[in-house]
C-alpha cells in the first residue's frame, strides 16, 4: 500500500502534467480544454484537503 506522501507526490505531478496540457490547448480546443479542467478541479480540491498549499503550483488562473 502506497505511502500519504506516495500519494500526494502521484497527485502534485498529474496536477502539474495537466496543468502543462490545459494551457496550450484552452483555445484550440474549448472542449477538450472543459473536461480536462473537471479533472483540474478534484485534483486541487484533494491536494488543499491533504494539506498541499498549492499557491506555487497552481497555474491555472480563472
Amino acid at each position: 500500500m502506497p505511502s500519504a506522501a506516495d500519494i500526494i507526490k502521484d497527485y502534485i505531478t498529474e496536477f502539474s502534467r495537466l496543468q502543462d496540457w490545459m494551457l496550450p490547448i484552452k483555445e484550440a480546443a474549448p472542449e477538450t480544454y472543459a473536461s480536462m479542467y473537471k479533472r483540474y478541479i478534484e485534483l486541487k480540491v484533494t491536494l488543499s484537503s491533504l494539506g498541499v498549499s498549492l499557491t506555487e503550483l497552481d497555474r491555472i488562473k480563472e
